[in-house]
């Protein structure tokens, strides 16, 4: 802590032998860091340029790959200076951005996937009503309301943990996530109750409703024809997919983190990393395979010539 300036400096204590293979870890990281930007911003392109992607389940899984970049961009910078640097170091302020920032678009990408559930259900569960429902409107509020939601709601436990009083300064992981709370000298039972008011808010419930809505329209389709089964497996799918990968990396965090479980250093890093590596690249992917007409397009895109 520097007195003089009244600045709380943070040590991240999570690295793996960083000076023996801090060059290897940057050019790794850092090329990692321009896939996901440029795999993401690809298909973001493309549902801006074509129009017959401009739709409603297009339009949301265009802001679901800006959010994957935000998210990216809120961790890799600092990881790849600290990469660089003889000490891995934060200030507390600067950690308690980086905090708000990853939890708060963790918590849009629950509420995008939420949206896209609830457009895949009026499309083939109410597709005469389609038009209706999903205007530009309702569109537009639906995405205003996944970013706005919770980042207003972290403010209040960010603003709260700026205020504590600190009995340790190395924090255990590689980027600040709910481990900056192990660091406080009291851990408040009033801050446990609102922390879990924030994850039912912001990830159980729309998880729940993701999963109620996916199931009523696997049990119309099963009773529908053909087509609609097929419709219905080749929009779906890809949410499904998205959303466990999502799920199971934020438990991880949640649960894992949260009770400091005696695991090896190198293990909590990997597992770390996964959250900031694997699913800002699995996003991207997974839409541009499974997605026909993005698919589609990427081809004519890429390879030209082969397209008659």
């Amino acid at each position: 802590m520097d007195d003089t300036l009244n600045v709380t400096y943070l040590t991240f204590g999570g690295h793996v032998d960083v000076d023996r293979y801090r060059y290897v870890y940057f050019v790794i990281m850092f090329t990692i860091y321009i896939l996901i930007i440029c795999s993401n911003s690809v298909i973001v392109y493309l549902i801006w340029v074509h129009p017959n992607l401009h739709e409603p389940m297009y339009i949301f899984i265009a802001a679901l790959l800006i959010n994957s970049v935000l998210f990216s961009t809120t961790i890799y910078p600092k990881l790849l200076i600290d990469f660089l640097s003889d000490k891995q170091i934060i200030t507390y302020q600067a950690c308690l951005v980086q905090f708000h920032m990853f939890y708060s678009l963790g918590g849009s990408e629950f509420l995008l996937l939420a949206a896209m559930a609830y457009d895949r259900y009026v499309s083939i569960c109410k597709p005469l009503q389609y038009p209706t429902i999903m205007s530009k409107t309702t569109v537009s509020i639906f995405l205003v309301s996944a970013w706005l939601l919770p980042a207003c709601q972290l403010v209040l436990p960010t603003a709260m943990s700026a205020k504590e009083k600190l009995c340790r300064f190395i924090l255990n992981g590689v980027f600040c996530n709910n481990t900056i709370y192990k660091l406080q000298c009291v851990i408040s039972q009033a801050r446990f109750v609102r922390d879990m008011v924030i994850l039912l808010n912001v990830a159980l419930v729309p998880v729940l409703f993701i999963l109620f809505t996916y199931t009523r329209i696997f049990v119309i389709s099963y009773r529908s024809s053909k087509e609609v089964r097929k419709k219905a497996a080749q929009t779906c799918l890809p949410h499904l997919i998205v959303l466990i990968n999502f799920s199971c990396l934020c438990a991880y965090d949640v649960i894992v983190v949260g009770l400091e479980a005696d695991f090896p250093k190198t293990v909590r890093l990997i597992m770390a990393l996964q959250i900031i590596l694997y699913h800002p690249l699995f996003n991207p992917i997974m839409y541009g395979l499974k997605m026909k007409e993005i698919h589609k397009h990427l081809k004519r895109l890429f390879f030209p010539a082969r397209i008659k």
